[in-house]
């Protein structure tokens, strides 16, 4: 199951992943996110994404790729910082080879608390990347 909700005023992208996804749903995931992202980018903003993926598995090798295809283009389409909320070590393990493929471990940060991760995206300090 995935959720795609955006934040207008704060140009966030809020996005959870919950259990194992099929590649079809990766796809329709992908698509949903990076027109969100594309969208507020449009308009100027500086795009920030709050993943919830406490619940997410690990996954196909297929709805992999096409996860890391779809950071690459979030990341094209204008997303500039990522907070990551994740739950398992695998699913971690798994996320870690995918965000260092498409690169976006340059703009992600992971977190255990949710409060924080929002502190951490709408701050100054977000683009400094640990």
């Amino acid at each position: 199951m995935f959720q795609v909700k955006v934040d207008k005023s704060r140009a966030i992208v809020e996005v959870t992943l919950e259990g194992s996804i099929r590649p079809d749903e990766m796809r329709q995931f992908v698509e949903q996110s990076v027109a969100a992202i594309r969208d507020l980018a449009a308009q100027g903003r500086v795009v920030k994404s709050l993943a919830d993926l406490r619940h997410f598995r690990a996954t196909s090798p297929e709805a992999t790729e096409i996860l890391r295809q779809g950071q690459q283009a979030a990341m094209q389409a204008g997303m500039k910082r990522i907070a990551e909320l994740v739950g398992s070590e695998l699913a971690t393990l798994q996320l870690n080879r995918v965000a260092r493929a498409s690169g976006m471990d340059r703009i992600l940060r992971r977190f255990d608390d949710e409060q924080a991760a929002r502190q951490w995206l709408e701050s100054e300090d977000a683009l400094d990347v640990a």
